[in-house]
């Protein structure tokens, strides 16, 4: 009776198939919204190049050029004058110097110099065995290989999401069943997650472990450290295969190794099972980050940037984000505990990435922006908090403020985030409405709301995290997103659940290969945005290439 419903289930392709009111004629269209781009910035970020390199270097530059300058007139007047060098470090010659005479001295020195080297150059170009369009080319090319190398940019070579085998995958009403077959919740939980369940935005197709879908067999539950390494190995060592396969990487070949799993970390580490398994390198650099929630991936990919950069010579990386359930099924009755079980699901994604320029040419993505912002506040920090309820059981408590805990976090975060992606027009109306609720508020007490910045002037497709259908709704609500914005939160939810860490992946993945309503273009911006206890908000754009 349990697995009668399963030859039932189907998953839904795209949103397209469901109710949605993007494909109306009267509806915004990723037509309508223009994003400004470059064909240069398919390989190099020139702004980050010029804004944070170059004019660093060159005031050393000019620093040591004259440096130099001086130094070698100071010798030659010192050698004219009989003097030896070896005085420099003598009180009477270090007074001599810094005599005004003296200086004036130098000066004319280095006037004559320069004079001379003028003179000395026209003369050999009199005599040169290249072309100015010959000279002209190689100082560019000097130039470009240069920006190049100061670039270190960060190229996303593959990525791969787990997809869980039917055995897996279960509707609603067999949700309900597995957990009235735990043999531990109420009458009234059970209709509690019911209406969860159903108000979820999750679909009828969406992946729990067989440590626990076996109860509809009439099995016990099976949520023992086997079980729940059983789990992780089955996503894991499927989704690594399967990135490395995608980028033409060789286990050999990763130099990083950097993986994210917030409530299960056992020891051997995750990290030393796929080193193991794929026998990769023993000068690997292996990370094992725990405890950081549903925006860990993000987290994950900068770690792992960093490492690379570190690198002279560059390398190759991978990052897998994933959450196992096998062991973290909340078997209490309190109310603040339950929505963990009716929200997340099986699912993970492994990335491959690279800091080798080289690489660009085959590259799917470039990272050209990550940021990461902490709410220090103790409301965000209780607001998603593992501990024991009442009678001791553990669980994940969820605050009834997590939404509006995230909005103000997400708010600090596109803050940070505005300015490295926004136009000038966007930045300019938020300044001058700062201006004008400054103004307004000192002279004549009243209160006027800053102008909110229209991401979509700047990004063409969003990967909201599926975190649940109000922060989605919530999100879209407050950057004035349309339909297909949310599009791919909206059907990954459905599909998949809330996944965690690797939802922002599985909309990845949907835009890429799936969404018809704003179909992804060489040039467009790629937006993550994902929430993670703490509370902390991260955020990520991407180029395609």
């Amino acid at each position: 009776m349990a697995r009668d419903n399963q030859q039932k289930i189907k998953r839904v392709q795209s949103e397209s198939d469901v109710s949605v009111a993007s494909t109306e004629s009267e509806s915004p269209t990723y037509r309508s919204y223009h994003v400004r781009k470059s064909s240069l910035i398919g390989m190099i970020n020139w702004t980050h190049v010029f804004r944070t390199y170059i004019p660093h270097l060159t005031v050393i530059g000019i620093g040591v050029l004259v440096a130099l300058i001086f130094h070698q007139v100071l010798t030659d007047l010192m050698d004219q004058q009989h003097i030896d060098t070896s005085s420099f470090h003598d009180n009477k010659y270090k007074a001599l110097l810094l005599s005004p005479s003296s200086i004036l001295t130098v000066l004319s020195a280095i006037r004559d110099l320069l004079q001379k080297q003028m003179q000395s150059i026209l003369s050999l170009r009199k005599e040169a065995l290249f072309s100015p369009a010959v000279e002209a080319c190689f100082v560019s090319l000097v130039v470009m290989i240069l920006i190049v190398k100061m670039d270190n940019p960060t190229y996303l070579l593959s990525f791969a999401t787990f997809k869980a085998p039917k055995e897996w995958k279960v509707s609603h009403e067999q949700i309900i069943e597995m957990m009235k077959r735990q043999g531990c919740f109420t009458e009234d939980s059970l209709d509690f997650m019911q209406r969860l369940l159903e108000r979820s935005g999750t679909g009828q197709s969406t992946a729990w472990p067989p440590g626990i879908v076996r109860t509809l067999e009439g099995k016990a539950p099976d949520r023992s450290i086997e079980g729940s390494r059983k789990e992780a190995e089955t996503i894991i060592f499927d989704i690594v295969e399967n990135a490395m396969r995608k980028a033409k990487v060789h286990p050999k070949d990763i130099d990083v190794l950097v993986i994210n799993c917030s409530l299960f970390s056992p020891t051997p580490s995750l990290c030393a099972s796929v080193i193991s398994k794929f026998q990769m390198r023993s000068d690997i650099l292996s990370y094992n980050l725990s405890g950081m929630g549903c925006g860990a991936s993000l987290l994950a990919l900068d770690l792992a940037k960093n490492m690379l950069h570190r690198r002279r010579m560059g390398g190759k990386a991978l990052v897998v984000s994933t959450e196992i359930i096998t062991p973290n099924l909340y078997v209490g009755n309190e109310r603040a505990f339950l929505l963990q079980n009716t929200l997340f699901r099986c699912g993970g994604a492994a990335m491959i990435i690279s800091n080798r320029w080289l690489d660009g040419s085959r590259a799917w993505l470039k990272l050209l922006h990550t940021v990461r912002v902490q709410n220090p506040s103790e409301d965000a920090f209780q607001c998603v908090f593992e501990c024991e309820d009442s009678e001791g059981i553990r669980g994940v408590r969820l605050s009834k403020d997590i939404v509006k805990v995230a909005g103000k976090t997400m708010e600090k975060n596109l803050t940070t985030l505005g300015p490295l992606v926004l136009p000038w027009s966007e930045q300019a109306k938020v300044a001058f409405s700062v201006v004008a609720k400054f103004v307004m508020k000192k002279l004549f007490g009243k209160r006027v709301n800053v102008y909110v910045p229209d991401f979509k002037r700047a990004v063409d497709h969003f990967c909201i995290h599926a975190g649940g259908r109000a922060v989605i709704d919530g999100i879209e609500k407050n950057m004035k997103l349309e339909k297909f914005h949310t599009e791919p939160s909206r059907m990954v939810l459905l599909n998949y659940g809330n996944t965690s860490s690797s939802s922002i992946w599985y909309e990845m993945e949907y835009i890429m290969n799936e969404q018809k309503t704003n179909p992804l273009r060489k040039g467009d911006r790629i937006m993550q945005v994902a929430f993670g206890s703490g509370f902390k908000c991260t955020s990520g754009v991407w180029l395609k290439l």
